[in-house]
């Protein structure tokens, strides 16, 4: 068994392990893995500021998730069904927009980018509804 360690330009940049050419243009530039459903949402949108400002704002939203969130428990052990069933359709359109932003764009993939980096926004914008009106379990005094 051979150890790959590009991991088949998901982990590392397969262009890193390939000979320079400088009479080729590469056919489709994709990110790595981690950068990549960030990549989707900025092809999602049309206009270059409007794709900048939406990719700055996936990451931006990140820091006011403690001030989104209206629930009383703290880890998603006792947390209602609501945000369950949100942070389930979060990581699947997270991972949805990480393979779109490895594919080469077409329209189909436009859509489905769009469509994901919606449902990316609604998961913070909606967490002040859906974590003040779900019932958790009571929290443990140990924690």
């Amino acid at each position: 068994m051979f150890f790959f360690p590009e991991g088949g330009g998901y982990m590392l940049e397969l262009a890193n392990f390939e000979e320079a050419n400088p009479l080729s243009t590469p056919d489709h530039i994709a990110p790595v893995w981690y950068y990549s459903p960030y990549y989707a949402m900025l092809r999602a949108i049309p206009d270059k500021l409007g794709g900048l400002i939406v990719m700055g704002a996936a990451i931006a939203i990140l820091f006011v998730v403690p001030w989104l969130d209206r629930s009383k428990a703290a880890s998603i052990r006792y947390k209602g069904n609501l945000s369950k069933i949100a942070m389930t359709v979060f990581v699947l359109s997270w991972l949805m927009l990480a393979w779109l932003g490895t594919m080469p764009v077409t329209e189909l993939r436009t859509t489905l980018s769009q469509i994901g980096t919606v449902i990316y926004f609604a998961f913070f914008l909606l967490m002040p509804i859906y974590t003040s009106i779900e019932k958790s379990k009571p929290v443990p005094d140990r924690l």
